[in-house]
């Protein structure tokens, strides 16, 4: 018998992966190509040759201990030294290694980071819309979320409504710029209203309250985007970044956090990082990647690539009638349901093979998600599919 609260997980198991495997057996019985997946952030872009190359050399050039062995449960000490200095360059910070922890990903990151700070009881704050996974993450801990509701014009935070639901359990806030689902970089006005509210917050509850940023989607952004440096707009900062996207590698698990010497209790927090990256069984994250890591800190995927398809899909189904919010980063695309239903709208879609996520998922009802994170093929080809579907609703 498994626990009661893994039943309630397994029969609400996600809806993304639920249409991931829906379009593989659409895929056995149509045909790949007639099939339209816009259900799952798997990058079709793939990992720069400097990657691949690093691995060859690394798994010729290494002796077997350091290659296989364990490590500080905070990583390769040369690998993180470099993730520092690289972000030093970026954005003028004065990191070592002693801020960085290698994390199994952005997810096992933000595990780790909320296993550090929560009690049960806690409150976390999310602006919605949101990856929902943020809410078994929470829940891991016995953590309570606690959401914002949507500005479904800017999808910018709504922070009238953050402040008056910042209390005394509040512990941390979880954001996320470029954000999934919209695509939508968070302004450098809004992140320093955001710190500004954080400040005044804290000094009124006695307590720290921590900002989260899970940023695995820093790198792609569109139009000459900024996307902003969150520590630098409030000091209790933590940053999770995963090179899951950036570098095509979401199979790897591989990513880390950044913690400012700056946040409140530093040495403890690094140190409970540390213990939950091993108590939470990842003990530490994969070895052969934080090597390929230090080799290819420069590295990027051709996101040019997603570029051409957010244009041609934003400007597809825009003349087709459908309301959409043009991505700034990322490669999702948020569009707004034509019917209230927008459960019932992915339902219509599956007839013509478009696998739609819908926005309830990211606790934004009323819109549906399409990552375009595909071929160029399946964008230009599921254009006259979507064209069927608007003719059906009356667009």
């Amino acid at each position: 018998m498994i626990s009661k609260k893994m039943e309630a997980l397994v029969k609400g198991s996600s809806v993304i992966r639920a249409m991931f495997e829906e379009g593989k057996q659409m895929a056995a019985k149509y045909g790949a190509e007639n099939v339209f997946d816009f259900s799952l952030g798997n990058p079709n872009v793939p990992a720069p040759a400097e990657v691949n190359e690093a691995i060859i050399d690394i798994v010729n050039n290494t002796d077997s201990v350091k290659l296989h062995g364990y490590m500080s449960n905070a990583g390769h000490d040369e690998v993180r030294a470099v993730i520092a200095g690289h972000l030093n360059k970026e954005y003028g910070t004065s990191y070592s290694a002693a801020n960085i922890v290698m994390t199994v990903g952005a997810a096992g990151g933000l595990n780790v980071a909320l296993k550090a700070i929560l009690n049960p009881g806690d409150e976390v704050i999310a602006f919605a819309p949101y990856f929902g996974e943020y809410n078994n993450y929470v829940s891991n801990f016995d953590g309570k979320m606690v959401i914002i509701t949507p500005d479904t014009k800017s999808f910018q935070p709504n922070l009238t409504e953050f402040e008056q639901k910042i209390t005394n359990k509040t512990a941390c806030v979880i954001v996320n710029s470029p954000n999934n689902p919209t695509g939508v970089i968070y302004s450098k006005e809004t992140l320093t209203k955001m710190g500004e509210i954080l400040e005044k917050k804290q000094k009124e509850l006695g307590r720290t309250i921590y900002l989260i940023t899970d940023e695995p989607y820093r790198e792609l952004a569109y139009d000459g985007a900024e996307v902003p440096w969150v520590p630098l707009f409030y000091r209790n900062t933590i940053v999770g970044y995963s090179y899951s996207k950036s570098l095509s590698l979401p199979g790897e698990r591989i990513g880390y956090l950044v913690i400012p010497s700056e946040a409140d209790d530093f040495n403890d927090l690094c140190g409970a990082c540390g213990v939950a990256t091993r108590i939470l069984g990842f003990v530490n994250a994969p070895s052969i990647m934080q090597l390929v890591i230090g080799k290819c800190i420069d590295a990027k995927t051709d996101i040019s690539y997603y570029d051409r398809n957010r244009n041609t899909l934003y400007e597809g189904l825009t003349k087709l009638g459908f309301e959409c919010q043009k991505p700034e980063g990322a490669f999702y695309l948020f569009m707004k349901s034509p019917i209230d239903d927008e459960k019932e709208f992915v339902n219509i879609a599956k007839k013509y093979n478009l696998l739609l996520v819908p926005g309830s998922t990211f606790m934004c009802s009323g819109y549906v998600r399409i990552a375009y994170c595909v071929s160029y093929e399946t964008v230009v080809n599921s254009l006259p599919k979507f064209a069927e579907l608007a003719k059906e609703l009356g667009l």
